[in-house]
């Protein structure tokens, strides 16, 4: 497969970036400070038919690979951060289930009539009290009697859980399995609770909405996605986690450069024929910007390469230990860049930037960009690279 050379802006990426400009930007600064869900901007998403993006084709979705769905968070993320982060985490629920539910009569039926005709958002359970924030491993266990299942969880948080359709919750394959032996289950609106146990009172990433709760759910075996979490895991849940939010950084980051740019193209038309002191700290953040955005979109585009192949060959790179190594060094730079060039932006613009009620802010930004490191720590992250590169040798 021959890889693009250039990002063209597609028909999913232009309605979304239109939504960004015209709806979601429009009601950040109150999703912000009221801490609530971007209700409006999601109205504006699902009438226009963008959140199956992720959906095959083939169940009349838009069949968008993950270098188009970056782009898309990228542009919705320059808008409102925190929508940008509930599309992302949407598109991964999805991707799980289109690329390891497929072939299934329930879920197929289920991408088709809920995801693609209803427009419905899927939300994510992976934390769980006493699990110590390793995604990778589950204290609670699907209990299967017969057609039917039940699960009960303890959980940190419950990414924007109230406002979603479904949720898609990991847990122990059985009472007996190991805490890694888990699988994902995914529950529909009216087959669970959630009892809220916690608040969302935080710096950042405020309207995403994801206090902890006790979730207790039933339904279906049927419901419960075919396969190990450890292979949906490395070859769909990491790699759009990684790639889709460090696309989404890019996007805020993007939004406050844009801003500080504005800020000294201002400054130059005041004094025509004079370079503004500030210029050149502009030119020097949007070096790291360009970086950033190619870094991400690189693997994007390995990544899309890799599954149009469709073979054993591409699901063992995924699995492989130089794939999980490029897509935690693309997550800790990212993570780690996107809050410089916030805060490159704030010094280029001074004191405008950094109240909350000008042209100019970038409180915002700022703080919703210092999640990155700890959307799965940065220092957890560090830990399993390290691990891996004392035994990995770079052929």
């Amino acid at each position: 497969m021959k890889r693009p050379s250039v990002i063209r802006e597609t028909d999913v990426v232009a309605r979304t970036a239109a939504i960004a400009a015209e709806v979601a930007a429009k009601h950040a600064a109150t999703v912000d400070a009221q801490s609530r869900f971007p209700h409006e901007t999601f109205a504006a998403l699902k009438a226009a038919k963008l959140l199956s993006a992720a959906v095959p084709q083939s169940h009349g979705g838009a069949g968008a690979g993950m270098l188009e769905l970056g782009a898309q968070c990228a542009a919705l993320a320059q808008g409102c951060g925190s929508s940008g982060m509930v599309l992302a985490m949407h598109h991964i629920q999805v991707a799980c289930i289109a690329r390891h539910g497929l072939g299934t009569p329930y879920f197929d039926r289920y991408l088709s009539e809920n995801i693609v005709a209803r427009q419905e958002v899927i939300a994510s359970i992976t934390s769980e009290n006493g699990t110590f924030g390793d995604t990778r491993s589950s204290v609670c266990a699907v209990a299967v009697d017969g057609e039917n299942m039940s699960l009960a969880k303890d959980a940190t948080t419950v990414s924007y859980g109230a406002h979603a359709d479904a949720q898609l919750v990991t847990c122990r394959r059985t009472a007996d399995a190991a805490a890694s032996d888990q699988v994902l289950v995914l529950f529909e609106k009216g087959q669970y609770t959630l009892e809220q146990t916690g608040t969302w009172d935080t710096l950042g990433m405020r309207g995403t909405c994801s206090p902890g709760a006790k979730f207790s759910g039933k339904g279906r075996a049927e419901q419960i996605l075919p396969g190990a979490f450890a292979d949906s895991s490395a070859q769909t849940m990491v790699p759009y986690s990684h790639i889709l939010w460090s696309a989404l950084w890019s996007g805020i980051a993007a939004d406050a450069l844009g801003r500080a740019a504005e800020f000294v193209r201002g400054a130059a038309r005041r004094n025509p024929g004079t370079m503004p002191p500030n210029a050149p700290h502009l030119a020097r953040a949007n070096v790291e910007l360009q970086a950033m955005r190619h870094n991400w979109q690189a693997c994007a585009m390995d990544f899309d390469e890799l599954t149009g192949a469709d073979d054993r060959a591409a699901r063992e790179e995924l699995g492989s230990m130089a794939w999980a190594l490029k897509m935690n060094q693309l997550k800790m730079g990212c993570s780690e860049v996107a809050p410089r060039l916030c805060h490159e932006a704030l010094q280029i613009i001074g004191i405008l930037g950094y109240k909350n009620d000008t042209p100019f802010s970038v409180g915002r930004h700022y703080r919703d960009v210092l999640s990155a490191a700890l959307m799965v720590s940065n220092e957890r992250i560090a830990s399993k690279s390290a691990s891996m590169l004392l035994v990995y040798k770079d052929a």
